[in-house]
């Protein structure tokens, strides 16, 4: 029998019961499709919140070796952490649950993660796929798999976006050359984040605002740093993650541009008291001019 987990997954079944027997369609079904266990190699779905899926699957894939090789060209994809049901909504379709009839992904479900992991896909090149088109999606009021990552306090929650920019921590160097990475940026600042959930599949961080320190605000106001800062943390999972490397809080020099409404971050160095170079150079900004500027 297939492993059931998950809320969403909970919450599909208890929709067919009231549908009732699916009838001659499902018969058809059976006949032309088979369960086969969702095996190990595929990490996309693998461990989803139910053992068996459906071949041929949604997207028209006949073979278990055809399904493992696409479905592993979109694992990058949700590494940039773009949208928390990016997983389901892919896995609906390259694994869909083996009921007595096929359950296509919401239109709405969709039309999120388009929304949210279109944009990562252009940064790179990639167009979302016209077999992926919204449209072809029933609506929300038919049977379908819904969105599970609803903010019950918000219902205009931002979802994290991730950065076309890869953004990593950087090695302190030498102070000579920190001086010049601050002195090239619009701002900047000594930081802690913490990390504020652990199980999510999108990280959520936030901004200690009693450990900011601001050694160069560039255009920006001093008071209004800390709300900027956080707003980088809300809009850019993946560098925030990046930057944490899996730990719970850190404290982070972090230097960057403003770019319209928001801000950019460029450079971060982890703050540990073995950073000879890094302390040196904060030390040494007090005093040092840029180039060209008025330091």
């Amino acid at each position: 029998p297939s492993r059931l987990g998950g809320p969403w997954l909970l919450g599909l079944v208890a929709r067919l019961l009231l549908w009732g027997s699916p009838g001659t369609w499902a018969s058809y079904l059976r006949r032309s499709s088979s369960c086969m266990p969702i095996p190990h190699r595929m990490a996309l779905c693998y461990d989803i919140g139910y053992s068996e899926m459906r071949i041929p699957n949604l997207l028209e894939h006949e073979t278990m070796t055809e399904v493992i090789q696409q479905s592993s060209s979109w694992l990058p994809l949700l590494a940039r952490e773009c949208h928390p049901d990016a997983r389901i909504f892919l896995c609906s379709l390259f694994a869909p649950i083996c009921l007595d009839r096929l359950i296509y992904p919401c239109r709405s479900l969709c039309e999120a993660v388009k929304r949210s992991c279109a944009p990562v896909m252009a940064c790179y090149g990639y167009p979302w796929p016209e077999i992926l088109n919204c449209n072809k999606f029933p609506a929300d009021h038919e049977l379908c798999i819904a969105a599970v990552s609803i903010d019950e306090n918000s219902s205009s929650r931002r979802m994290p976006q991730a950065s076309c920019k890869d953004c990593e921590l950087e090695e302190a160097s030498t102070a000579r050359e920190i001086l010049e990475s601050l002195c090239a940026n619009d701002f900047a600042v000594k930081i802690r984040i913490l990390r504020k959930n652990i199980t999510t599949t999108v990280s959520d961080f936030a901004l200690d605002p009693s450990k900011v320190e601001v050694l160069k605000h560039g255009p920006l106001l001093r008071t209004e740093i800390p709300a900027r800062l956080q707003q980088w943390l809300d809009i850019d999972a993946t560098c925030a993650h990046n930057i944490m490397r899996g730990t719970h809080t850190g404290v982070f020099l972090v230097s960057g541009e403003v770019q319209s409404d928001k801000v950019v971050v460029n450079k971060a160095y982890a703050w540990q008291k073995r950073n000879r170079n890094l302390h040196q150079a904060v030390r040494r900004w007090k005093h040092h001019r840029c180039p060209e500027q008025g330091g």
